[in-house]
């Protein structure tokens, strides 16, 4: 497969700095929305880039470190679950993506992404299935996960109840059942809650729980 057909077409037009921007963590209940924006130099091919979700926690590791050594750029956005509750997952991701590009330290000339459009001034190009197409999207999904994985470490050490190292804040029947014996943390989406059918329990019967409770 040609990872670099989308980045071709534009180098081939005079376009220099094309950033890869995806996101990581949209359909948790927990934690942060991550994006990563990543500038690759011309011509370079990472073997094994991929969609992050097709790659082990080690090969992701494994090539973040590589993405990271080579990129002639990389940013990375967050936004925070109170923020998700308030403007909603697909606002928050686009925001945390805007972040990323903002983080850049240059201006992208044209920016490739994951199914989505940014709130940007910039020429970008949605690409459907682009983490699997694109080499520079794939790339920035190996951030945005490697970096957020990271971050799950931290919150399970801060809230080890949940067993957050081992779901990364998804929907588990561990995580679920959890929030019903312990309570949300300052860290959960409520609005997530509700629709995983925990929300209305939590928020009739628990406290919240802080950090250590």
């Amino acid at each position: 497969m040609d990872r670099l057909q989308f980045e071709r077409r534009l180098w081939e037009n005079g376009v220099t700095y094309v950033a890869g921007v995806d996101e990581a963590g949209r359909g948790c209940l927990f934690g942060d929305v991550v994006a990563a924006a990543v500038v690759l130099p011309k011509g370079l091919v990472i073997p094994d880039v991929d969609d992050s979700k097709k790659l082990s926690a080690a090969k992701r590791e494994e090539l973040y470190a590589i993405v990271m050594e080579k990129a002639v750029a990389v940013g990375v956005g967050r936004v925070d679950a109170g923020t998700i509750d308030r403007i909603n997952i697909r606002q928050a991701a686009r925001l945390a993506m805007k972040r990323a590009i903002e983080q850049l330290g240059l201006c992208p000339e044209h920016v490739l992404i994951d199914a989505e459009t940014i709130d940007v001034a910039l020429p970008q190009t949605p690409v459907v299935r682009g983490d699997s197409l694109s080499q520079s999207i794939a790339a920035a999904s190996i951030v945005a996960k490697v970096t957020r994985d990271r971050l799950c470490a931290e919150w399970d050490a801060a809230f080890p109840q949940y067993g957050i190292a081992r779901h990364k804040g998804y929907g588990t029947k561990e995580h679920r059942e959890a929030v019903l014996r312990f309570g949300p943390t300052p860290l959960h989406r409520m609005t997530f809650l509700s629709k995983w059918g925990v929300g209305d329990v939590v928020q009739m019967s628990l406290p919240i729980l802080e950090t250590g409770g």
